[in-house]
């Protein structure tokens, strides 16, 4: 698939059927991540998998929407700001932004396995770190379920065109 092709046809899904995806394809999703840019190459980002009953519903704990809870896996995109990249001009972090970048390398790496994903960012990190009982400088950035899309899993969006997001100077 092409990239503008694959960029235009991913989409939050909302829906997912209860059988997991295989493995194989997992790990080619896993290995897009890995494959993600980072400042300075130093790859500031961890990712854990719920795969097991007890991972999936702690993690459906930090989120309580009825849709969340059809995914069959969860990514859990967590960026580590002890080891990323700071701007010597202002300080800035780049942990966030590299985990951000990582996460939409798992998204769109899902779409084309012909998985449905979307990002979740609406959740308590603190709640987040404490069921997945990993106390260490992990920030969590994003969840991201993983599955098959279900039945009605597409919504229509909308995109803003060129015109309204792009200055040429």
């Amino acid at each position: 698939m092409d990239f503008l092709k694959l960029a235009s046809e991913r989409h939050s899904v909302r829906n997912f059927l209860p059988e997991p995806p295989s493995r194989e394809k997992i790990e080619r999703i896993l290995e897009a991540a890995r494959l993600a840019p980072s400042a300075v190459n130093l790859q500031p980002w961890h990712f854990f998998i719920c795969e097991s009953d007890e991972a999936k519903n702690a993690i459906r704990r930090c989120y309580q929407r009825d849709w969340f809870q059809t995914a069959p896996i969860y990514i859990i995109v967590c960026a580590d700001p002890e080891v990323a990249w700071h701007r010597p001009e202002d300080g800035k972090i780049h942990s966030d932004i590299d985990a951000a970048i990582a996460a939409e390398h798992i998204c769109l790496a899902a779409a084309a396995e012909g998985l449905g994903t979307c990002w979740v960012c609406r959740f308590d990190p603190k709640e987040v770190i404490r069921e997945l009982a990993h106390p260490s400088s992990f920030e969590p950035v994003a969840l991201i379920p993983v599955g098959i899309p279900g039945p009605d899993a597409t919504r229509a969006t909308s995109r803003k065109q060129l015109g309204e997001i792009v200055t040429r100077l």
